[in-house]
């Protein structure tokens, strides 16, 4: 049954969970996303995504590439956005949850977890709180950069990676901020969480002298040295932190 009314704060905090999932520009009242959500929280495809469009109008990154949301929104909108906006670790979880709730599932149920595999009490809901953060930072990462590698360009999502600037271990409090993720392919995943490419603060890909001394291997040119200099592909949203590159450069590049 489709509502009428006004929308709930908890429904507003699912409509921003889709947001930071679809590529903005691939929204619609036809995207399986959209519709999918919007059985969950019992709104038509039409009022979701038009929600999705007032969350536009209230994106700094949008705005400057000229993209504009809808002219019109709630005070609620700018609410839930002023509240989650940069709240990353938050809005992974409780949105999360409240999409389990409206379908009156455990959050576990509702992910790729397996629940067997865990031990029970704290260490199982800290575990499940992680795995669920990670998803939704994966979703975001790879939904800004529309599904593409930053670096060459691979669409494959089975071979997409939602990549850490400053990785996991290191900051505790990006780890689910989508301005310290790439999207990057597995091969070039690894090489980057290992330094051995990294990418500038002008976004500029970096490859490390480390691979001269294997120029034979056909491989090497072509997985990695043709890309010396080149720029990544810009996402449409959460454009990586500048800040965070650097560090990436400066701490774990092999120069």
């Amino acid at each position: 049954m489709v509502k009428n009314n006004n929308w709930t704060k908890e429904e507003t905090i699912v409509a921003f969970n889709v947001y930071c999932k679809i590529p903005f520009k691939n929204s619609s009242k036809t995207n399986p996303t959209i519709i999918k959500y919007a059985n969950i929280i019992c709104r038509s495809p039409s009022a979701l995504n038009m929600k999705i469009g007032n969350f536009g109008r209230l994106d700094p990154d949008l705005k400057k590439q000229g993209i504009v949301g809808l002219g019109n929104g709630s005070k609620l909108d700018e609410i839930v956005w002023n509240e989650f906006n940069g709240n990353w670790d938050k809005l992974a979880y409780e949105s999360e949850s409240l999409i389990a709730q409206f379908q009156n599932k455990k959050i576990e149920e509702i992910i790729d977890v397996e629940i067997f595999e865990f031990p029970i009490g704290t260490e199982r809901d800290t575990i499940i709180k992680q795995r669920v953060n990670q998803s939704f930072f994966r979703s975001t990462i790879l939904s800004s950069y529309n599904l593409k590698c930053c670096i060459t360009g691979l669409s494959i999502s089975d071979f997409l990676v939602a990549s850490h600037i400053k990785p996991w271990k290191t900051d505790e409090l990006n780890r689910l901020n989508p301005h310290n993720g790439l999207c990057l392919n597995s091969i070039h995943d690894k090489a980057f969480d290992k330094g051995f490419i990294t990418v500038t603060p002008d976004y500029k890909i970096k490859v490390s002298k480390y691979f001269d001394d294997f120029k034979k291997d056909e491989a090497v040119p072509e997985f990695f040295l043709k890309y010396e200099n080149q720029s990544i592909i810009l996402p449409d949203r959460f454009l990586p932190s500048k800040e965070f590159l650097d560090w990436h450069y400066t701490n774990l590049f092999k120069k």
